[in-house]
């Protein structure tokens, strides 16, 4: 028998105890009491000496109406036993479990009591054959599982009966049942070696079976050898296909591509004929762009924009194709959809990203991307704008902002702009985010990061301390002149 007992409530909740029923319990419930041994009789007219925080398990049913059930429960009780366990879940009569909860013996019930009554024998005195066991199991699993990390994930869930997650740094679930765990913390875990993306294999196993908790965590240390070794493996596959996309593309973007390359790119599911509109994605060089190309992915999916994402440099390269030339409120829409994307990006990654225009066949493909590729790097520098630029606004925009920064405008700007200054909310930021995002207060409130209402306040406040009516296009035109030109003397 081994010196730490078993807690009676973390066994109700072992996968071996799932058909036992708790049929009476004193008022402070299961929780913390102890067991120590395991003890069968035959039957409710068997007699207990002495049972100290032991299971006594009672192997033939007997009539829950025969006072001889209150009797085993008295000397049950008096024995100090930690529990009665009773053949069959059907509750007990009303007198014998107000008897239960009086003497403070907690009664189960369950369709077999011998195999449970061996099941927490085995726990209790076999800790070393449980561990060895788990471990066997956990081992031919591994070895007999195919696929991926996700089913590895599931069958080890399965051998092991216990939930099973496999979690990145942050405790975000990457394999394993949704939503993940409630409390990571309160896991057991094991770290996984898979290079640059630290990650941990951990199981659900609730404490208070010594035995149990010693399994687990011997085959969490197997098991996290087998899921490290998919985990490189899915890497290398992963890096494979992103070399082959990465070769292609600049194939595409360097010269008119030839039949070879036309063949691989139809292959690889590239549409080369139709309208281009190209995205680009930087981010630094502390961030890896193939392990974070599924974030880039997520946020494209989320915000409903439809695109092809190519690892390049630090970042991603990606493009839009419309088979046939796509309206104004089409590309309208696709510009808000990237813009959108980006928020979502910005929520985990410090990106910059920027569009391109619209333009046709392979070489216009190339040539959106590089003005995709210029407007990103413009982009790094405009926080104002979401770290967000699309050239289709930029190209009158930059024209006018010349003009803007001759020695007339400047004063005249600022002279316009004086009523805002030292006012609290920052009005000139606000304002100029909110004219950037084509006085749109949702998307202004996301650039800056606070809610709607604080923005429509402060544009309130803005337009009684200019004096300008924002509706009358000419006036936004000239304000939003006025605005950049100031804050990029400032």
């Amino acid at each position: 028998m081994t010196d730490a007992p078993l807690v009676l409530q973390a066994l109700l909740r072992h996968p071996d105890w799932a058909a036992v029923s708790v049929l009476a319990v004193p008022g402070g419930g299961p929780d913390g009491v102890p067991v120590r041994g395991v003890l069968t009789v035959a039957d409710l007219r068997a007699e207990v000496a002495t049972a100290p925080d032991a299971l006594l398990a009672v192997a033939l049913s007997g009539d829950r109406e025969d006072w001889h059930l209150d009797a085993l429960l008295r000397r049950a009780a008096a024995a100090e036993a930690a529990a009665v366990l009773l053949p069959g879940g059907e509750p007990l009569r009303v007198a014998s479990r107000l008897l239960a909860e009086r003497v403070g013996l907690t009664v189960l019930g369950a369709p077999d009591p011998l195999a449970a009554a061996m099941a927490a024998a085995r726990l209790l005195r076999e800790s070393d054959q449980v561990v060895a066991a788990l471990v066997a199991t956990t081992a031919a699993v591994c070895s007999a599982t195919g696929g991926g990390v996700d089913e590895l994930v599931a069958a080890l869930a399965a051998a092991w009966r216990r939930p099973v997650w496999l979690l990145d740094g942050a405790g975000d679930r990457l394999a394993g049942p949704e939503p993940g765990p409630a409390d990571p913390g309160a896991l057991l875990t094991r770290p996984v070696g898979t290079g640059r993306r630290p990650t941990v294999l951990a199981a659900a196993v609730p404490p208070g079976i010594p035995a149990e908790l010693a399994a687990v965590r011997a085959a969490l240390g197997v098991a996290a050898g087998a899921v490290g070794q998919r985990l490189a493996e899915n890497r290398l596959a992963v890096e494979r296909d992103a070399r082959l996309r990465m070769s292609l593309l600049a194939e595409l973007v360097q010269a008119e591509p030839d039949p070879g390359t036309r063949r691989r790119a139809l292959d690889a599911g590239w549409q080369l004929d139709g309208w281009h509109v190209g995205i680009r994605i930087d981010v630094p060089d502390t961030v890896d762009p193939l392990a974070m190309r599924p974030e880039v992915l997520r946020a494209f999916g989320t915000a409903h924009l439809h695109a092809l994402v190519v690892e390049q440099g630090r970042g991603w390269s990606a493009w839009t194709t419309f088979a046939e030339e796509p309206s104004a409120t089409e590309l309208h829409r696709h510009a808000a959809a990237a813009r959108r994307a980006q928020w979502l990006l910005r929520s985990t990654l410090p990106s910059a990203m920027g569009v391109g225009r619209l333009y046709r066949d392979a070489t216009g493909m190339a040539r959106t991307l590089g003005e995709a590729g210029d407007a990103a790097r413009l982009a790094a520098t405009r926080s104002a704008s979401g770290y967000f630029v699309h050239v289709d606004r930029l190209g009158l925009g930059q024209l006018l902002l010349a003009w803007t920064r001759t020695d007339t405008f400047l004063p005249a700007a600022r002279s316009l702009l004086e009523p805002l200054r030292d006012q609290p909310g920052d009005l000139l930021a606000t304002l100029t985010a909110y004219l950037d995002a084509e006085s749109s207060l949702t998307e202004t409130a996301a650039v800056l990061g606070v809610h709607r209402n604080t923005v429509a306040t402060r544009m309130a406040k803005a337009q009684e301390l200019l004096g300008v009516e924002l509706t009358d296009p000419d006036e936004r035109l000239a304000l939003h002149l006025a605005c950049r030109s100031v804050l990029f003397h400032s």
